[in-house]
């Protein structure tokens, strides 16, 4: 099996605070990888640096046979929240158009293919009828799948997304679920954070996490009672492997 990411003793933090102490980890290629642990576990930093935005504190990170920074053309990063200058009406065919511009350039000129596939993505993620809505005018759920779309827009390989379904509607977690199959379907990589041990479940590989790699392997390896006692406190672990493990709202 072909590899997406290699940790040897990976070291991250933001500047003198350590957020993962060092691990060893792989991530198969090709697959659907969930980063699954308790909040301040490091999920999202690790997220960061397979997108080529921090560089470790220490040890080695490989990304498609590179560093991270060499891969980041090939890498499409949809995050938990996206900042746009306040007061800017940006409408969502705008945004979702933003995707393209690694390829057009900010100031290129768009072609036919490019309109093409931000119709297409925009359909794929429902949001087509929304086109001409400025963000601030939809629910969190609307918002989550018009950043998904400007992340397909994207040329890419891989694709990263930090906790795409958390506290989303039905009809918004279905769709963005149904996006991350069928991205793996098409044999690109797809890894994601998550809370949710249905989730990780229903992944190919998972990473668990508490301050370093407790485990990384597929979910029967790495979803044992005795590596989620390692991670999770026994207050916040259910017996039922179906129930959320972590509350997300819950302060870090």
């Amino acid at each position: 099996m072909s590899t997406f990411a290699t940790g040897r003793g990976l070291q991250l933090g933001y500047e003198r605070v350590t957020a993962v102490a060092p691990s060893d980890f792989s991530i198969p290629a090709g697959k659907l990888t969930a980063i699954i642990g308790p909040n301040g576990s490091g999920k999202s930093t690790l997220l960061h640096a397979l997108g080529g935005l921090i560089e470790p504190q220490g040890g080695h990170l490989e990304v498609l046979g590179g560093s991270p920074e060499a891969a980041k053309s090939r890498v499409s990063y949809v995050m938990q929240s996206v900042a746009f200058p306040e007061g800017v009406p940006l409408s969502v065919r705008e945004v979702v158009k933003m995707g393209r511009y690694p390829s057009s350039g900010w100031f290129g000129r768009f072609s036919a293919a490019d309109r093409d596939r931000v119709d297409r993505v925009m359909d794929r993620l429902r949001v087509t009828d929304l086109a001409r809505r400025h963000l601030e005018e939809l629910s969190g759920g609307q918002r989550q799948r018009v950043y998904v779309a400007q992340g397909l827009a994207q040329d890419h390989e891989v694709l990263l997304l930090d906790e795409p379904l958390t506290g989303l509607d039905i009809v918004s977690a279905r769709t963005i679920d149904e996006i991350i199959h069928d991205e793996t379907e098409s044999g690109r990589t797809v890894v994601h954070t998550t809370h949710d041990l249905d989730e990780a479940n229903a992944a190919d590989h998972v990473v668990l996490m508490s301050g370093r790699v407790v485990a990384s392997g597929s979910p029967a390896e790495v979803l044992t009672e005795s590596n989620l006692r390692v991670a999770y406190n026994l207050g916040e672990l259910h017996e039922s492997t179906g129930l959320i493990v972590d509350d997300p709202h819950r302060a870090c």
